[in-house]
């Protein structure tokens, strides 16, 4: 570990020695998150160097490493993985005024084949040290407390408001209820409610590159909204990039283990706690899935229940519709894809006619009875309706087909037919049942 951090430092450092300018860009470094400006922003806290007194942004930290180890020769290892950068820095100024450096910090001397005026030594300042081992654990407890105490927060919260980024409809309350709108209605999901924190923020920036005409998923630029919104449509490309790092901050599980993102956590090897485990699952809980009524935000954990709420409360009789047409499961399935994408678009399946709102729609439908009002069979029944309205539709994963899908078929006269073999016209006329039916029909006569 001590020899790969060297290692690791010494390429670095080695970048610095044969550079002949200084507009060069440090590996371990991370860009600024707001990059463009060199003055100090307003009201942004700053962070002293860790020898002298010049001071730099928070979020200009990579210009004080920079600065650190062209004017002084510290190299600070796995900077990235420091929990509170401000805080580590103030610690080590302190403590540097107290000891000399080389108590703290191994020293890497480079160019050393060069005569000695030429080498020159730098100072590693890293977590194998216990003391630095010690302060990055201390400042990732702390941090993980406050961001525990800021999604608790924000789970009670409910003072929230927010707009949704795709059909601008505003929403009061918890921020949960905008989240699962956005899941349910725009299959944008961006993860459970519980699994995030500073949500204000992580809207702001996601709404900041709609704004600026960038996809979300890909992150490319785009000449006006249709175009778009067409192509984020089109590509399915209604989710974040998982891969832009810009996001970790905004999930919990990120800040969970020193050093570790959630892509590390997440693949964790579980054998050894299962070695320990027994084969007890008694105290297993699922959690009930619910499914959502095809007309408004009314859930249920049951088919049966659900189907009795659309009944009662918008005369949709799921089940008797299924016995009535004879329908088998694959056609329940594309009746109910067809259903909602006809609500999704605020569309009457009955009359045809759009509204504004699915509020509207769902009066006018209640008030002209056009629920029970389905069209022709050939409207709905058709190939493209196999394909979910919603990717996260729990609906169509609870319907049943515990009547024979054959029964279905044979009510519908759907059974399939397998006809004779022709390859072989003239044996096909020596044995073919026809010719005893012929036989005895003469003998008959």
């Amino acid at each position: 570990m001590v020899l790969s951090g060297f290692l690791r430092s010494l390429r670095y450092l080695m970048t610095i020695w044969y550079e002949d300018t200084k507009d060069y860009i440090l590996e371990p470094l991370s860009l600024p998150e707001s990059p463009g400006g060199t003055t100090s922003l307003e009201g942004s806290p700053s962070v002293p160097c860790i020898f002298c007194e010049e001071h730099f942004p928070v979020v200009e930290q990579d210009k004080l490493l920079k600065h650190m180890i062209i004017e002084h020769k510290i190299v600070i290892a796995d900077v990235k993985l420091v929990a509170d950068f401000r805080r580590y820095i103030l610690y080590w100024r302190k403590r540097f005024t107290e000891q000399p450096i080389t108590d703290f910090c191994s020293v890497i001397r480079i160019n050393c084949t060069a005569p000695s005026e030429e080498q020159d030594n730098y100072f590693l300042l890293c977590d194998v040290l216990p003391e630095d081992r010690i302060l990055r654990e201390e400042l990732q407890k702390q941090r993980l407390k406050e961001i525990l105490e800021q999604q608790q927060q924000e789970r009670n919260d409910n003072s929230f408001h927010g707009i949704c980024m795709f059909c601008n409809e505003e929403f009061l309350g918890n921020r949960s209820v905008l989240l699962n709108h956005m899941a349910r209605e725009h299959a944008f999901n961006i993860g459970l409610p519980d699994n995030i924190v500073n949500c204000n923020e992580f809207l702001c920036t996601l709404q900041k590159k709609l704004d600026n005409l960038q996809c979300l998923y890909c992150e490319k630029t785009f000449r006006d909204k249709n175009t778009l919104k067409d192509h984020m449509r089109k590509k399915q490309h209604r989710r974040i990039n998982p891969k832009n790092r810009e996001y970790d901050r905004f999930y919990v599980i990120n800040y969970l283990e020193l050093g570790k993102s959630w892509e590390e956590v997440q693949l964790e090897d579980d054998r050894e706690l299962l070695e320990h485990q027994e084969d007890d699952w008694s105290d297993w809980e699922e959690h009930p899935v619910s499914a959502v009524c095809l007309f408004c935000e009314k859930q249920a954990e049951t088919i049966e229940k659900l189907c009795v709420h659309m009944e009662d409360a918008h005369e949709f009789d799921l089940l008797k519709i299924k016995s009535e047409l004879g329908l088998n499961f694959y056609q329940q399935v594309k009746l109910v894809n067809f259903i909602r994408r006809q609500i999704h678009q605020c569309r009457c399946y009955g009359c045809q006619e759009k509204f504004r709102s699915k509020a509207d729609l769902r009066t006018h439908m209640e008030e002209a009875k056009h629920t029970a009002l389905l069209p022709e069979k050939q409207i709905w029944d058709q190939p493209q309706y196999y394909f979910p309205t919603y990717e996260n539709d729990t609906l169509l994963c609870t319907l049943s087909d515990s009547e024979s899908d054959l029964t279905a078929q044979e009510q519908n006269g759907n059974i399939a037919i397998i006809s004779e073999d022709t390859s072989k016209l003239h044996a096909l006329k020596q044995s073919s049942i026809l010719n005893q039916l012929l036989l005895h029909e003469s003998l008959k006569n």
